[in-house]
């Protein structure tokens, strides 16, 4: 079976009660700034600036809030400012867009309402013209109840231009549900509100929890983000018209994507269209001479809905007519007509300006992973030592390898001629692809190449936040589980099955590389770091070396 909830429910689901000491989002306060600052979508001469008011009482309005980019963490050299205002109706959050700001430096941020302050944000714009260097922070699949959130301490501690989030900021499900005991139970991370969110309040609350972290209020007054959802900031396996985490009971689909949509602009330091909220994510930036970075939604804009194994072989005809017809329809896709346009365009436009990188920022992996095949007697001691519901993943997973089918079919593999589409785009009009993907919560590295064998990109896949990976779904020795996906699959360059964290990529005009932070726990409340060894792609390698 490999339905993609299964693949990503740890060992943890469904333990765990109530616990009273929960943090609360109203912990972070009751009234005034309860929720830190933030900023993100940087441009060159602008950016994004965020936090949230609660005025006493039951005022459903708060005006006169005052706004300050400074050069100096004192203030006393201001760069911009100016006067906005908040509201029950967008949940007291405050967005602004602060202009008129010089490229490539470093800014000081805070708000003020009647003499209270916000704590203080430093950003940073976007370069122009020559950039020597420019270094990323890539994030995703930060889950509340399954541990620390460590690895954004790190990431506020980091020498960053940016960081990229790459979707599941946060999760929809009820307490209990995808859970590690441990962190539910002892350590108190329980969510709010109990139950699975679905109505605008709901998804609110949510929001406010995760936010009442530190470690992610650090890292978010740290850098400015770059964001876009997965999932689970919507309802799990989202496709255009569903999602496999929503049913008729739970109410309108359509309606349920407005709201998640709403509040996700609400809460989260993005360009919001001047007159809705519901317009597409997907989005450009430049970073000087040196990068294009460009933004992809694989998630719900144009995504045809996941096929399942177990569910769809013999509904459409057995394995032979289920691959060749249907996983192989040339009408399949997974961003939609007019963002394939839109992504052809802005690699042509990148490449024409003497972009040196084309690095496309997005939510599930790109490369190609066929299903291990776990050999016989590893097979048989695993199944003599856990219980029987890895047996049972186990004999699935034995026919799926034999066929050399893909492992997950909610990532690109799920969408082959779609990705030879844009392996196509790459080629023809890229000078150097490198795809950032999160999703699995496992560190990934690929050498992408199309059905002809020809070289077309990289690819890095950063691991989770704190979300379980490969580890809790294949409970092997991590270097075995390496082994095997290797053997299957010929274009990874590199993986890590085990540890969560995240990637710093950096970009120069020879060469990009990538780095993997693992945090030594989610569990313990004190943690160590443990980088990996650099990946290197040079310019014109379309590999890593």
């Amino acid at each position: 079976n490999i339905n993609r909830r299964r693949v990503l429910q740890g060992i943890g689901v469904g333990a765990g009660a109530l616990s009273v000491s929960g943090v609360l989002a109203a912990k972070a306060g009751n009234h005034g700034f309860t929720h830190g600052v933030a900023s993100g979508d940087p441009l060159s001469d602008r950016v994004i600036l965020w936090s949230r008011y609660k005025p006493e009482g039951n005022k459903s309005r708060v005006d006169n809030i005052i706004w300050q980019v400074a050069y100096d963490r004192s203030f006393g050299d201001l760069a911009a400012s100016g006067i906005t205002s908040t509201a029950a109706a967008r949940d007291y959050t405050i967005k602004v867009d602060a202009t008129g700001l010089q490229p490539g430096r470093h800014y000081f941020y805070r708000f003020e309402v009647n003499g209270q302050r916000s704590e203080v944000g430093r950003t940073k714009t976007l370069p122009r013209g020559s950039v020597d260097r420019f270094r990323i922070g890539v994030a995703s699949c930060s889950n509340y109840p399954q541990g620390y959130f460590h690895a954004y301490d790190d990431m506020a501690k980091a020498d960053l231009d940016l960081v990229l989030h790459l979707g599941d900021y946060l999760y929809e499900y009820a307490q209990g549900r995808y859970v590690n005991p441990i962190a539910e139970e002892t350590l108190g991370r329980v969510v709010q509100p109990a139950a699975e969110i679905l109505s605008l309040d709901d998804y609110r609350r949510r929001y406010a929890l995760y936010r009442s972290d530190k470690d992610l209020r650090a890292a978010h007054a740290a850098h400015p983000w770059i964001c876009v959802w997965d999932d689970h900031e919507l309802a799990n396996d989202t496709w255009r018209e569903g999602a496999e985490n929503h049913n008729e009971g739970e109410g309108d689909f359509t309606e349920r994507m407005a709201i998640a949509r709403k509040v996700y602009h609400e809460w989260m330091p993005i360009r919001t269209a001047a007159q809705t909220d519901q317009a597409p994510i997907y989005r450009a930036f430049q970073i000087g001479d040196l990068a294009d970075l460009i933004m992809l939604d694989t998630r719900l804009h144009g995504r045809d809905e996941q096929f399942i194994y177990e569910r769809d072989i013999a509904r459409l005809g057995g394995p032979e007519t289920f691959v060749k017809d249907h996983l192989f329809d040339p009408n399949r896709t997974i961003l939609g007509a007019d963002q394939e346009n839109w992504l052809g365009a802005q690699l042509a436009a990148s490449k024409d300006r003497g972009t040196t990188w084309q690095v496309i920022g997005q939510q599930v992996l790109m490369g190609k992973v066929v299903t291990p095949a776990v050999p016989d007697d590893v097979t048989a001691k695993m199944k003599a030592q856990l219980p029987d519901e890895y047996s049972d993943r186990l004999d699935g997973l034995k026919p799926l390898a034999e066929a050399k089918l893909p492992l997950n079919l909610d990532a690109w593999d799920g969408y082959p001629l779609c990705r030879e589409r844009v392996h196509a785009a790459f080629k023809q009009l890229a000078s150097n692809p490198v795809v950032l993907a999160g999703d699995t919560h496992n560190a990934w590295a690929f050498n992408m190449r199309n059905y002809q064998g020809e070289a077309v990109g990289v690819e890095i896949g950063t691991p989770g936040i704190s979300s379980p990976g490969l580890e809790s779904y294949l409970p092997a020795p991590p270097k075995l589980v390496s082994e095997l996906l290797k053997a299957s699959s010929s274009e990874i360059h590199d993986l890590d099955t085990s540890r969560r964290g995240w990637t710093v990529v950096e970009f120069g005009p020879e060469q990009m590389t990538s780095t993997w932070r693992f945090v030594s726990t989610v569990l313990e409340s004190q943690y160590s770091i443990a980088e990996s060894a650099p990946l290197v792609c040079n310019a014109g390698a379309k590999q890593f070396s």
